[in-house]
């Protein structure tokens, strides 16, 4: 090994100074070079005797620095006193024995001195091979390893980052340059100071690049101690360049997912499942804190996975602190599922299916709940589905053997095909509030009829010998009839009246419109009363909409869904082409009909309503039975003056007293709405006792 440059130097002085020491007391005893020899002794001397007296440390190196100078003036002195160049060359040979002093000691000297030791010869050293490192004066020799001491030489070496000293280093197996610390204050019973993976990143010759330095608490563990006096450094340069070129699927989910500001913030990978028939991916997870609730940002996630948001690929599920992902090949939205009589069919539950989720499972409906007949709710604007999945309720109901009674408030191709498939189907808000009249009646009615028991009992799909068959009534824009000046208030009030006690007497009501905002004319009675014993379905919302419309269907902020796509189809490629060439762009694909959400718990999931084609034949869909009331029913209609066609224009006296009558001539022709109809078999007046004789007759 070449000596260092100072070691060098200071040899060379010795060289070029041990002449002077023979020559200047026999040549110049009073010349400058003689007195300088003489006062650098002096010093010499002075520093030595300082050096003597003092009881700091250090004093042995100390007089081993002075002692050049003091032998320099001795060996002059002693010159000076001999004749000539004294007996047989003493000074002479004083002055080389001077010289080989300084060439023998010198060394040594440079190398005991603080602040001033040799670099290592490797600007990186290997750890596994570094020779054994001297102990820091801080720590006491503890057998520590090899790969400790020579961990602790470069931590000394990098002045005891954060005031720190290495108690144990261990490496990391199958990584060269990977291994743990751990780390206590230097001063005990002092937290360590603040210490930066940046400065751990200095000591060690490496890149400080994210997931390369990790520093950890210390626990307390029997035996050992803990808390902010110690810390443990994870130092991992070589896993942390493997997962960045070559990351697992737990790392790769943990760097663009599970972190703090990625889709789903603590989250853990769990597993992956491919299912080639139905081309999905299903990515399994979990939180880290399994009291933590998983909040999901599905645009983000939709990125991370590699698709894009509006291609409606990606979704999420979340079952308690377990998560499931479904990257689908193409959008299950976008997907048709034809409708078959044996999907519509309920089965011993009363339940069918309507569609299929996200996750490829059945979302389904139901023709009765433990409560009695279901209610249902549709909500969509016009062309988001709504009347093809009303269609799949009626003819879900015809499978049961319900009696299905259906009115629109304007008619349409689609309404009028299931109208052929319903006991009683008509159009406008006037057949609206007569059809209501008549379920408000029926519910009177069914309360009085006997069982075949002998009993009166509440409609129960399990209990045999009911007299009667359930029934489902469909509103459909259900909304705009409720507004009608005429009918209106009268329509909302027996819907209201219906929604609450018709579960009872097996009726069921099914409200389709395009809002269930209170402030459209949708009463919160209403919807709550729905929403209790129904399976709302929402179809096609706007996204400024998505709030306010599930705020209102009860879902708490939490569960409220992100907004859907506006379209399932991906994008044509080639739109830089395109717009270089001054071509137009191609239609947009407006693909969202029949998607939605089904809320049959607390959160929102997403569907695709099953397809109901208007344009064939849609007999097989349905019973080949139309189911009606029974007799007694009927009759019982008729002595309320309720059942006949409700397609006739206003009846005289029908909605109240006709102008010109004996008890008030000032009474208008029809009765304010917001008053419930009198029964049809009470007769106050002449007029309404010749009104019912010529019914009779008729």
């Amino acid at each position: 090994m070449s000596s260092p440059r100072p070691v060098v130097l200071e040899r060379l002085a010795y060289t070029l100074a041990a002449p002077a020491l023979a020559v200047a007391p026999n040549v110049a005893p009073d010349g400058a070079v003689n007195t300088s020899i003489l006062l650098a002794g002096a010093v010499g001397a002075a520093g030595t005797f300082l050096a003597a007296k003092s009881d700091e440390p250090g004093t042995g190196r100390k007089l081993l620095r002075w002692s050049p100078l003091v032998l320099a003036a001795a060996v002059d002195v002693a010159a000076h006193h001999t004749t000539g160049w004294g007996p047989m060359g003493l000074d002479a040979w004083l002055a080389a024995g001077w010289l080989a002093a300084g060439w023998t000691v010198l060394p040594f000297s440079r190398l005991t001195r603080r602040r001033h030791r040799p670099a290592l010869a490797t600007p990186t050293p290997q750890l596994a091979e570094a020779a054994p490192a001297p102990q820091p004066a801080a720590v006491e020799d503890d057998g520590a390893s090899t790969f400790t001491r020579a961990v602790r030489q470069l931590w000394e070496r990098a002045g005891n980052p954060g005031k720190t000293i290495v108690v144990k280093a261990i490496p990391h197996d199958g990584e060269p340059h990977d291994l743990t610390m751990l780390l206590r204050a230097a001063e005990d019973g002092r937290p360590i100071g603040t210490l930066t993976t940046a400065a751990v990143a200095a000591a060690f010759g490496i890149d400080d690049a994210p997931g390369t330095i990790r520093l950890a608490a210390v626990e307390q563990l029997p035996g050992r101690q803990g808390g902010p006096g110690w810390l443990e450094v994870h130092i991992t340069p070589d896993a942390a360049l493997r997962r960045r070129t070559a990351p697992t699927r737990a790392q790769k989910w943990a760097d663009t997912i599970g972190h703090q500001r990625g889709a789903i913030p603590g989250s853990v990978y769990v597993d992956r499942v491919r299912d080639d028939a139905r081309g999905v991916t299903f990515v399994l997870a979990r939180m880290d804190d399994p009291h933590h609730e998983p909040s999901i940002d599905l645009p983000t996630l939709a990125t991370a996975m590699g698709a894009a948001y509006d291609d409606g690929r990606v979704f999420a599920t979340v079952d308690g602190a377990d998560i499931l992902v479904a990257v689908w090949d193409s959008s299950p939205l976008a997907a048709v599922y034809p409708a078959t009589r044996d999907l519509l069919t309920p089965d011993a539950d009363g339940r069918w299916v309507c569609g299929f989720l996200t996750n490829g499972q059945p979302a389904r409906q139901r023709v009765y709940t433990d409560r009695g007949a279901a209610h249902g709710l549709i909500t969509a604007p016009s062309g988001g589905g709504k009347t093809q999945l009303m269609g799949l309720f009626v003819a879900a109901d015809s499978l049961f053997g319900k009696v299905v009674w259906l009115a629109t408030e304007a008619p349409d191709e689609k309404t009028a095909a299931l109208g052929e498939h319903c006991d009683r189907y008509g159009v406008g808000a006037l057949y609206m509030v007569r059809m209501s009249r008549a379920l408000v009646a029926l519910m009177e009615i069914r309360g009085e009829m006997v069982w075949e028991d002998g009993e009166r009992h509440d409609w129960d799909p399990n209990r045999p010998g009911c007299p009667y068959r359930p029934l489902s009534a469909y509103l459909d824009e259900f909304l705009s009839a409720a507004r009608d000046e005429t009918y209106g208030t009268e329509l909302m009030t027996n819907t209201e009246t219906v929604s609450v006690k018709g579960r009872k007497y097996g009726i069921g009501e099914t409200v389709a419109g395009q809002s269930v905002y209170v402030q459209d004319g949708f009463t919160q009675l209403l919807c709550e009363n729905l929403r209790e014993n129904c399976i709302p379905i929402v179809l096609k919302v706007a996204p400024k909409k998505i709030m306010d419309m599930f705020k209102s269907l009860g879902v708490a902020p939490e569960d409220i869904p992100e907004p859907l796509p506006r379209s399932f189809t991906p994008a044509e490629a080639g739109r830089i082409e395109r717009i270089m060439a001054g071509q137009p762009e191609p239609p947009s694909n407006s693909n969202t009909g029949g998607a939605g959400w089904i809320i049959e718990s607390k959160h929102p999931e997403v569907l695709r309503t099953l397809y109901m084609d208007f344009g064939a034949p849609i007999d097989h869909l349905f019973s080949d039975t139309v189911h009606g009331l029974t007799h007694h029913e009927i009759r019982e209609l008729e002595a309320r003056d309720l059942w006949f066609d409700w397609t006739q224009p206003p009846r005289p006296g029908e909605f109240g007293p006709e102008p010109g009558d004996e008890d008030d001539d000032t009474t208008p022709r029809r009765r304010s709405s917001r008053q419930p109809a009198a029964r049809r078999d009470s007769v106050t007046t002449a007029r309404q006792a010749l009104e019912k004789i010529k019914h009779l007759t008729s």
